[in-house]
């Protein structure tokens, strides 16, 4: 495979678990979501989808760079990808534990739990491709951004 299909295969794998998140979510959002207490930060529901699109893409173009590499490094780009992999598995199961089980509490571990991992990640793709680990800045960013909310929302339901 040359360097733009596994861009391609890996943004169409972000995508697709992002999409796999918005079902469980969706349902949540209609009916359990607005019972909740939120605080005055928290952002509108249609800002997420968007956010997380472009943060899906931008995670899909980051490993498709690292994972070129893998003929001429292919014991560090495997570790890499296998945190990649791990931290992606993470970020869909934190919408079933938020959303899937109503459980702020849960998700908020979990959170800090996909943080560490995405911030591993960054340090292992900034070892192959600088451009691949400040692609991953934004979602690292976001995903704080998302653990004060969570807690927030956590706290003020409890």
């Amino acid at each position: 495979m040359n360097k733009i299909t596994k861009i391609i295969v890996a943004v169409a794998i972000c995508l697709g678990v992002g999409y796999s998140s918005s079902i469980v979510t969706s349902s949540a959002i209609l009916d359990w979501y607005p019972t909740l207490v939120k605080p005055s930060f928290n952002p509108p529901n249609w800002v997420f989808a968007p956010v997380w699109s472009l943060l899906y893409v931008m995670m899909g173009v980051a490993a498709g760079l690292v994972w070129d590499r893998i003929a001429y490094e292919s014991e560090i780009v495997q570790k890499a990808l296998l945190f990649f992999i791990i931290q992606l598995g993470l970020n869909a199961l934190w919408s079933y534990l938020f959303f899937g089980l109503h459980n702020p509490m849960l998700a908020g571990i979990e959170i800090i739990l996909l943080w560490l991992l995405i911030y591993e990640t960054y340090i292992q793709f900034a070892k192959i491709n600088k451009i691949a680990a400040y692609l991953l800045i934004p979602y690292l960013a976001w995903v704080s951004f998302a653990a004060v909310l969570n807690a927030s929302i956590w706290w003020l339901n409890r």
